[in-house]
């Protein structure tokens, strides 16, 4: 890695960083097993996509970060193996050493590589594939192309779904929503950016997924209870977001 990685603190925050100001990942120091940023939040709507309760048995999450969405399956899906793949060992080492990220190797596995080159080796099949790779500069790189969006495609299964992080300040970004739609044939939703700028991307395959918002908001209620995570805000945002007409999230 051409930059160092950098930890700073402020109001009961942890932030993980590349050798800028980029915020790579944080977790709130007295709670760790939560989702602190509101892109990973945004990201487990895959669970509300996909409500059974044995959903999802098996993901794959290409970036750890500062492992939130990693953590967050961990302790709340218990069912899953959750199988990591982060290029940068430096990564893997702070994530273990300032957020509490689990040695688990039954559940959890964690590989050293590059997410494009693991994909295409591997013969694996996924329930739930989530992508937030970034380099210091925040660029995805080869993990927004196409042939990159046609291998996670490849590598879901019959109810899988795919959940991208894009950073909807950037200049590609339309492009990147094309891509997946190409990827997905056309199957591929984009939800209003975060405060922050980041824009979530799912994609699905198998079963068509037609569901009602209000529908959604009794999943997130229950989810809540579940697990404290609040999705109702997003889904007050869905509700005015043209990717949603006459209420019915399609995918």
């Amino acid at each position: 890695m051409s930059h160092p990685i950098d930890i700073s603190e402020a109001a009961g925050v942890r932030y993980l960083h590349f050798g800028s100001e980029w915020i790579q990942g944080a977790m709130r120091i007295a709670r760790p097993w939560a989702l602190e940023l509101d892109y990973t939040r945004e990201m487990m709507t895959a669970l509300l996509l996909r409500p059974e309760p044995e959903w999802p048995r098996s993901v794959l999450l290409v970036g750890l970060g500062a492992a939130s969405l990693t953590k967050f399956l961990y302790r709340h899906r218990p069912q899953a193996m959750l199988t990591v793949v982060e290029i940068e060992p430096q990564v893997v080492a702070a994530a273990q050493q300032f957020f509490k990220l689990p040695d688990d190797p039954k559940r959890l596995k964690i590989d050293i590589a590059d997410g494009v080159d693991w994909l295409a080796g591997s013969d694996r099949t996924f329930d739930l594939i989530l992508v937030d790779g970034f380099d210091a500069d925040a660029r995805a790189g080869a993990l927004d192309t196409l042939p990159f969006y046609r291998a996670c495609h490849a590598h879901l299964s019959e109810a899988g779904l795919l959940s991208v992080n894009l950073l909807g300040r950037n200049r590609g970004f339309k492009g990147s929503v094309e891509r997946i739609k190409r990827a997905f044939d056309g199957r591929a939703l984009v939800f209003p950016s975060c405060d922050h700028g980041n824009v979530i991307a799912f994609a699905a395959t198998g079963e068509p997924i037609r569901t009602p918002l209000n529908e959604l908001k009794t999943l997130a209620q229950a989810l809540k209870k579940q697990t404290g995570l609040n999705l109702l805000p997003t889904l007050a945002r869905l509700s005015h977001w043209q990717s949603c007409p006459e209420g019915l999230l399609a995918l």
